[in-house]
């Protein structure tokens, strides 16, 4: 069975993004970008693909993303139909209506979780990407089974936590907190980013 993985850029304060959603004090230039191209070829956003020379690169981790409605529309306000069009794409939201109809994107009021569960069980030889954002997270995070992390040297202080989890009500999210993980590589860079994978354990 597959693994999902919540491979996400974060502060070292464990913030995905500033308050009002924004992450653009996460260094893009710096020695860990060849490294991420190298590894993860397909995270790389579709209009940035052709200037990298990624337009023809199979994918080497993830052929299917999931994200919440406020992930997807980070495309949407950069003029795009959707930010991943070489990967099987599924937005989880509660209002599908106006998403656009675009080859390969799914816009999905299903249970994340019976979601997830249907994918993991397909037979596929690569993994399923969670890229966002917190909430969404928050109501998979017993289904993940890898967090892969470019941890940021940056502090936010406040924003969209890793795992943002419900409190109490209708719609809480289940499961126990804190979860225990394994911490298995770490690659710094110069940048001062860090890479570094956790499993479950």
């Amino acid at each position: 069975m597959r693994k999902l993985i919540f491979y996400v850029a974060v502060s070292v304060d464990g913030f995905i993004a500033d308050p009002e959603g924004g992450f653009d004090v996460f260094p893009v230039e710096g020695d860990h970008m060849p490294w991420i191209v190298e590894h993860y070829p397909e995270t790389i956003p579709g209009h940035f693909r052709e200037p990298l020379g990624l337009t023809t690169a199979p994918p080497a981790v993830f052929d299917t993303v999931v994200m919440g409605r406020t992930t997807h529309q980070v495309a949407v306000d950069e003029g795009l139909a959707s930010g991943y069009p070489h990967l099987r794409q599924y937005v989880v939201t509660h209002r599908p209506e106006g998403l656009p109809a675009e080859q390969g994107l799914t816009a999905s009021d299903e249970d994340p979780v019976t979601l997830i569960r249907r994918l993991k069980s397909e037979d596929s030889a690569l993994d399923i990407w969670l890229c966002g954002g917190g909430a969404l997270a928050g109501q998979l995070v017993d289904e993940i089974d890898e967090f892969r992390l470019k941890v940021n040297p940056v502090v936010l202080g406040a924003g969209i936590p890793l795992v943002a989890r419900a409190t109490g009500g209708p719609g809480a999210a289940g499961g126990a907190l804190p979860l225990a993980l394994t911490r298995r590589t770490r690659r710094d860079f110069e940048s001062g980013v860090s890479y570094v994978e956790y499993s479950r354990g």
